[in-house]
């Protein structure tokens, strides 16, 4: 058996945006790998950079274990690591070139290392994981152990004594989620999580994935991990986990991280009926689609299991901009869908993008009128971002010469050319936001001071956490219509 010393290279404290929003989420891909490997017998720490202050924090953890291996297991189901940020990459590289000079063998499986496999083998890492790794990380330690080659072990890249980098065949992927082990919650310190919500009136949260992959081909949306496919766990394997959190933790709100929640048919329905009759409460919140919204049968299930909130893909107000991202949804059902969600007391939240290419003023126009005319509960705005793998990487990636990543993800830098400066997309993102706010804030008061005794503190309340240049526009509007 080895002795492993498993890690991931997300750091919240390097995004300022995510930092500030104050609601981070443990690695849990980093402690589902690290619980199946120590249900194999082998040696485990653990260590959770979510939460450092710098990527150095850990070096007096590998001095004092020196372990066999040192792996870096990225969290694949948190969308920030697949966005390929810089400051998490130098984190990577520093992390890895300091446990390579202690003797330790280095891994890494990420989606960064997965499309830039030869600069981390350049960089400091042994092996490289391509895919789902939890199994071909087995049979590499295995191997290792053993004093084995490593050319039969699928799924992964190394260098070998020469500085020759190797790329073996791709590895299958796991169909049956469901013999992997529930994640090491215990290897987390929860209660620092918590308090990071709740310094901030946050409602706190956990993290649960109960798929892998997504079978829609949005051609800009990388899948380097998990693959153009959808495979789930059961509802009785999922209710054991989120069991588990409730009774040991005291969570009653978890964010759904699959790409898509549900899809397998009867899925909801199982997990509604088992909810209910193990007597838990709990409310989630899940991605999906418009399309996948529009039959009812889903959509009742989903209330009657604890769904509080719905974030869907609306991306665009413009069917030509829709359509050109291979997106497979219409306008008009994400206006069907919305009108649906609120109906049956879900909230909606919409993904939304800007500057795709060929996108116009036109084009911004409908999707800010969609925006304005729907009302979601939230949403969250990204600027065009081109992912390796994708058909909008290939497009666009000649002109990707002086940037190709992010540095954080409130870079929002436009690195390819469009029809309009990358100032104006920042500073559309800031120009949504404010009239969407504005929006909704009015809509707020008018409902309250329409009430026969509308209470003036709740209106404060609205104005309060309100951008002051939303606060400003909203009393001009009240004044101006008295």
């Amino acid at each position: 058996m080895a002795d492993l010393l498993i890690t991931n290279a997300y750091f919240y404290r390097f995004d300022a945006k995510q930092w500030s929003i104050a609601q981070p989420y443990p690695p849990l891909g980093t402690i589902t790998v690290a619980s199946y490997m120590r249900s194999l017998g082998h040696q485990i720490t653990f260590y959770d950079n979510c939460l450092s202050a710098e990527a150095a924090e850990i070096q007096p953890k590998i001095q004092a274990v020196r372990p066999d291996f040192f792996i870096i297991y990225d969290d694949g189901f948190n969308y920030l690591t697949k966005m390929c940020l810089t400051v998490m990459r130098e984190a990577a590289f520093d992390m890895l070139q300091f446990a390579k000079s202690l003797g330790c063998k280095t891994v890494i499986s990420s989606s960064d290392s997965t499309d830039h496999f030869e600069m981390y083998h350049e960089q400091g890492a042994d092996f490289v994981l391509h895919g789902e790794g939890e199994h071909t990380l087995k049979e590499l330690v295995e191997a290792a152990g053993q004093g084995e080659n490593y050319t039969d072990v699928k799924g992964l890249s190394y260098k070998d004594a020469e500085g020759e980098i190797h790329k073996n065949l791709k590895r299958p992927v796991l169909r049956d989620l469901d013999t992997l082990p529930m994640a090491a919650w215990d290897l987390i310190d929860v209660e620092e999580y918590r308090k990071i919500w709740m310094a901030k009136g946050g409602n706190f949260s956990l993290n649960i994935a109960t798929t892998r992959g997504c079978p829609f081909k949005c051609n800009w949306c990388a899948k380097p991990i998990y693959g153009n496919r959808y495979n789930s766990r059961s509802p009785e394997h999922v209710l054991e986990e989120i069991q588990y959190l409730v009774e040991h933790f005291g969570v009653d709100y978890f964010w759904m991280c699959d790409d898509i929640f549900g899809l397998k048919p009867g899925w909801v329905q199982r997990f509604r009926d088992l909810r209910n009759e193990r007597g838990l409460k709990f409310r989630y919140k899940i991605q999906s689609r418009v399309d996948l919204m529009l039959q009812d049968d889903n959509l009742a299930a989903l209330v009657d299991s604890g769904a509080d909130t719905i974030w869907v893909g609306a991306e665009s107000g413009s069917q030509k901009i829709l359509d050109a991202m291979d997106k497979g949804t219409q306008v008009e059902q994400i206006y069907e869908a919305t009108r649906l969600l609120k109906k049956h007391g879900i909230k909606v939240a919409f993904f939304l993008q800007f500057g795709y290419p060929g996108e116009t003023i036109v084009d911004i126009r409908k999707t800010i009128g969609m925006v304005l005319d729907l009302l979601p509960d939230d949403i969250g705005i990204s600027i065009s971002y081109p992912l390796p793998g994708t058909k909008f990487y290939e497009k666009v990636k000649s002109q990707l010469v002086l940037k190709a990543n992010w540095k954080d993800s409130d870079d929002l830098d436009l690195m390819f050319a469009n029809t309009y400066s990358p100032k104006f997309y920042k500073t559309l993102h800031r120009y949504v936001h404010h009239r969407y706010r504005i929006k909704k804030g009015w809509q707020a008061i008018n409902q309250l001071l329409s009430r026969p005794k509308g209470k003036a503190y709740e209106v404060a309340s609205i104005l309060y956490h309100l951008p002051m240049a939303c606060m400003r526009h909203i009393l001009l509007l009240h004044y101006a219509n008295k």
